[in-house]
């Protein structure tokens, strides 16, 4: 149970990172259009750390104060990064805010399709559906992916002369 405990916790602490990241986003666009999408995304995350939560309860795994407390430096440090990284070049600091929630939620798709794989019935007794969960989390990639490329464009195009 040892490496199942690490496994789950290691995920638990990187949705309490995107759970943080995507609410600085939130903050930072508020009044915008993006408003909106990062609001929905994030109780998107919220519902799947539940739903992480209570698997966990279910197997008797105890959540990690040392990870949850590294996430949550690990998206400081990163914001901090980010935010540098945007003086000057307005919307780059978002862009590669969505890449890391991309990166992020297919490591969410993975693990449930590896629960699935793994420990299914147990999860079905603690009431949960992977194969449901691991196409949200598809859904959820494609939506950030789709947001990016947006936002890419908006930044490249201007940056590229015409006809190159």
């Amino acid at each position: 149970m040892k490496d199942l405990s690490t496994f789950l916790n290691d995920h638990l602490a990187g949705s309490i990172g995107a759970i943080k990241m995507v609410e600085d986003l939130r903050d930072t666009h508020e009044g915008q259009p993006l408003e909106r999408f990062l609001k929905t995304l994030g109780e998107d995350i919220q519902s799947d750390q539940r739903d992480l939560k209570r698997l966990m309860k279910a197997l008797g795994i105890k959540e990690g104060k040392v990870r949850k407390a590294g996430a949550w430096i690990a998206e400081k440090a990163s914001h901090v990064k980010l935010r540098v990284a945007d003086v000057g070049e307005a919307n780059l600091a978002l862009l590669q805010s969505l890449e890391t929630l991309s990166v992020g939620i297919f490591g969410k798709r993975l693990l449930w399709r590896t629960l699935d794989a793994a420990i299914a019935g147990t999860a079905r007794k603690a009431g949960l559906d992977l194969a449901t969960l691991e196409k949200r989390a598809a859904k959820q990639f494609e939506r950030v992916e789709q947001q990016a490329f947006e936002i890419a464009r908006q930044i490249f195009t201007r940056e590229v002369p015409r006809g190159e």
